[in-house]
């Protein structure tokens, strides 16, 4: 796989195949502008007063914007008596280090998941996971906005109006990738992601989906308390 290169050529012609990508890529931003707009013009569903666990113990939605009036939740999948939780979400998550941009934004940024709430804090220290952690184990909050016990990883979004919390949005899968800047950056690269799935030139370096992501014991020895 060494001798896999891109086709190298004269500066105009570069110059021109770039400009034509660009325009694709523009293409995109602007659709992708579109899509922003139509999100923001969706309709919200009132939530009941749930409560969740945090650090210093009981909490009830509302207060988990504390004080801003949007908020963002990633629910982090949770195998009950698991050494290591999911590779993908302690990897993904350990993207978000610094949250306090979205202050100006007034919104807020956690993870929430059905973990109980002290095995979560551990795992989260384990791991060198940067941001606030909750757990739904004892609400139906989790099931009720796609993320039950058992099941996968979402991202839910909610605005509050004094007392009273909306959900507002909702994706998982591949919905979450916009999101974190790994694959932003990977995919500028000139292998890409190097997964079978992807359309890439012969010979390009390709390996299993999955296979090049960080494990929950990589971000540990990358990112915990013993790095």
């Amino acid at each position: 796989m060494d001798d896999a290169l891109p086709t190298v050529t004269d500066e105009e012609t570069w110059r021109r195949e770039l400009a034509a990508l660009r325009a694709r890529e523009k293409a995109a931003t602007r659709e992708l502008d579109a899509i922003a707009a139509q999100r923001r013009r969706l309709p919200m569903v009132a939530l009941p007063d749930y409560t969740l666990e945090g650090a210093d113990g009981p909490v009830r939605l509302v207060d988990l914007f504390d004080g801003a009036r949007q908020l963002i939740t990633y629910h982090h999948m949770w195998s009950p008596g698991a050494e290591w939780q999911c590779g993908g979400c302690t990897g993904y998550t350990s993207q978000f280090t610094r949250t306090e941009f979205l202050r100006p934004y007034d919104a807020r940024f956690v993870i929430v998941t059905q973990g109980p709430i002290a095995e979560a804090l551990a795992y989260r220290e384990k791991v060198g996971n940067r941001m606030d952690w909750f757990s739904t184990a004892g609400s139906d909050f989790g099931a009720d906005v796609d993320a039950p016990p058992g099941g996968g990883f979402a991202v839910n979004v909610f605005l509050r109006d004094g007392e009273s919390v909306y959900r507002t949005w909702h994706t998982t899968g591949r919905g979450t990738e916009q999101l974190g800047h790994t694959f932003s950056l990977v995919d500028v690269l000139p292998y890409g992601r190097q997964e079978e799935w992807q359309d890439s030139p012969d010979g390009w370096p390709q390996s299993p989906t999955y296979a090049k992501w960080l494990d929950s014991p990589d971000v540990a020895a990358l990112y915990g308390p013993e790095a």
